[in-house]
């Protein structure tokens, strides 16, 4: 199980992003590390080989929201350095895949404390991945940047068990983690080895749109709005009533794949780890 696990997790990115099309700032990302400016002291680092890092910065104080794969450690930093020279005080894991916990050592080795959801602490541990959270929240943690609020909400199942959404109230921003990572075109990707749930994640994001908030920034997929997290709540509810119809008619697993590949762009990772996961769950 857990080399299976890694493996799928390992898949993540290279499955999830090189496959999807795309459209303006969706799809997975530039080739090169890129420092992109979102708004006043907020910026993303984005890339096609792992999750998007939203950096944070204060007068004394960096706080990075997911720290990619450990590969990309040097060259986080570096893009950090050509807009402040203030440390990395916390590290925020959106959830445990490890293209946005790898850097997690090597962020603490430069003095960073990483925060995470209990329930995503204990899967590292179980799976003894390498630089665990010294911080676990479980349903609400608020910290500060200088006057900034930031808040932190683990408010269900949906891509994994363990999803939290970081809220910026004073600037409008969400930043959403794979609860919503793609657009152009939306994928699902449903670890439910990492206890994710399909019937779950639409009354997560029912939760996640309660918040006050017009910019996203997704897991994965460049900067977009409230309306695109309404899209793919939308996405996630009709793939829930197709699978719920077919099962009803008794339809074969291999008609089940066939449909999710055809209407809901499901590709070789959504059927390695969510497909039978799917079907059960919409019986």
């Amino acid at each position: 199980m857990k080399a299976r696990a890694v493996i799928v997790a390992a898949c993540l990115a290279a499955l999830f992003g090189f496959s999807a099309t795309v459209q303006a700032q969706g799809g997975f990302g530039p080739p090169e590390l890129t420092l992109v400016p979102v708004k006043d002291n907020i910026y993303t680092i984005r890339n096609m080989g792992a999750g998007n890092v939203t950096v944070l910065v204060g007068k004394t104080a960096v706080i990075l929201i997911d720290a990619k794969f450990p590969q990309d450690h040097d060259g986080i930093v570096k893009l950090l350095r050509s807009i402040t020279d203030v440390p990395v005080r916390y590290v925020i894991n959106t959830h445990m895949h490890p293209d946005h916990v790898g850097g997690n050592p090597a962020m603490q080795m430069i003095g960073a404390d990483v925060i995470a959801s209990e329930n995503g602490r204990r899967i590292m541990a179980e799976r003894q991945t390498p630089g665990l959270p010294n911080i676990a929240m479980r349903d609400y943690l608020r910290i500060y940047l200088d006057d900034m609020p930031i808040d932190l909400y683990y408010y269900g199942r949906g891509h994994t068990d363990n999803d939290i959404v970081i809220h910026l109230p004073t600037k409008g921003i969400l930043v959403s983690g794979d609860l919503f990572a793609l657009y152009g075109p939306y994928r699902a990707v449903i670890d439910y080895s990492a206890g994710g749930s399909l019937r779950d994640w639409t009354r997560t994001l029912d939760r996640v749109l309660q918040l006050d908030f017009d910019t996203v920034i997704p897991g994965h997929s460049g900067l977009t709005d409230r309306d695109n997290v309404q899209g793919y709540k939308a996405y996630l509810t009709g793939t829930q009533e197709m699978v719920r119809a077919m099962n009803k008619q008794k339809r074969s697993r291999d008609e089940i794949k066939a449909m999710l590949q055809s209407q809901f762009n499901w590709g070789g990772l959504e059927m390695a780890v969510g497909l039978d996961g799917v079907i059960n769950e919409m019986q």
